[in-house]
């Protein structure tokens, strides 16, 4: 097979996920941060029964183009994002370093 007509390999499909989860980690703001791990995190194990090379290229090609807006919108949002810390992470911060 041409390597045009065959899907990504395991690594590649592993080097998107790492890379979605890290630009997630990114945004500032704690409920865009977690969505976007929640929704990368949910993709990937949508499409992990796909066996066609077709689909799974067209599912690697979607998570490609995600990544880009994700990367986007992490700029974006800290242009303009709020400075503000959302309840989570107060309550996070509380966690780690004990109540005062």
């Amino acid at each position: 097979m041409a390597a045009a007509t065959s899907g990504p390999s395991r690594a590649e499909v592993l080097s998107l996920i790492r890379s979605l989860l890290r630009t997630a980690k990114s945004f500032s703001d704690y409920n865009i941060r977690e969505y976007t791990k929640r929704r990368t995190v949910d993709g990937f194990r949508d499409n992990r029964g796909l066996s066609d090379a077709a689909s799974i290229a067209s599912a690697f090609s979607e998570g490609k183009s995600q990544l880009e807006v994700a990367k986007r919108q992490v700029n974006v949002y800290s242009l303009c994002g709020s400075r503000m810390k959302n309840i989570m992470e107060v309550e996070e911060q509380r966690n780690v370093y004990g109540s005062r």
